[in-house]
């Protein structure tokens, strides 16, 4: 398989409100995680950080601008992989071990890293078989209702725990904007992780079906808005509300 040019590794789509997606096109769609970079008055904000194969602070300028802190949505290999890159690294208090010993079983890694993963490998020397993912303790843990202050822009942390224990959505409602993370997006829902919550999982989906959103910014596949959002849920909800 052909290796991508690291040049070549990140691509960027801006959006709204000055949102950036910062995506790495060369691993499928499925496995992609999307990386969000949020403008703010005093400094910036990053939902998650990819798999880490290419040094975003090395090859995405945006993200080195200004101040910036690194949120992680979840521990999942694919959302973590740059977190070591910045100094302020956020994290809800579940999962704050993981963030600090990333093994490839805590991450998932195992079994998903492989060659197979990629439509064009990463440039050398990465190696699917050498992957892990580097350790970034958290120099902030959150909670359920904290604030990510970004001066001029607020983001509230909902505890969304089903996908992973610790996962979080960011609610920003001065724009009605939701960083969702993997608890819901527009494609295929994962519900079955070693540590996946059934009960969990439910709740958090009736607790964001609730949100007034514009825009949901998912951690994986495309954004979408409010008629969809109600949309995925309801038919979540209704099929296991059905079983």
């Amino acid at each position: 398989m052909d290796r991508a040019a690291p040049e070549d590794w990140y691509r960027l789509e801006r959006k709204s409100d000055d949102i950036t997606l910062i995506a790495e096109p060369f691993i499928q769609e499925f496995y992609r995680c999307n990386v969000w970079h949020v403008r703010g008055r005093d400094r910036d904000m990053l939902v998650d950080s990819g798999m880490g194969v290419v040094s975003l602070r090395e090859w995405v300028p945006l993200v080195t601008e200004r101040a910036l802190t690194a949120v992680a949505s979840h521990t999942h290999f694919d959302h973590i992989g740059c977190h070591h890159e910045f100094d302020d690294r956020c994290v809800h208090r579940l999962e704050a071990e993981i963030m600090a010993d990333p093994t490839n079983a805590a991450t998932l890694a195992d079994p998903y890293v492989t060659d197979d993963i990629f439509d064009r490998l990463p440039p050398l020397p990465y190696a699917s078989a050498q992957y892990t993912v580097t350790s970034a303790p958290a120099t902030r843990l959150l909670e359920d209702g904290d604030v990510i202050d970004l001066g001029d822009r607020h983001f509230e942390v909902i505890h969304t725990p089903g996908h992973s224990p610790g996962g979080i959505a960011l609610w920003e409602a001065a724009t009605q904007t939701l960083f969702s993370g993997d608890i819901v997006y527009d494609g295929p829902l994962i519900e079955d992780t070693y540590h996946a919550d059934a009960k969990d999982y439910y709740r958090s989906m009736v607790r964001l079906y609730d949100l007034p959103v514009r825009v949901v910014h998912g951690g994986h596949f495309p954004s979408y808005d409010s008629a969809r959002h109600r949309t995925i849920i309801r038919a979540w909800l209704d099929e296991k509300d059905s079983a």
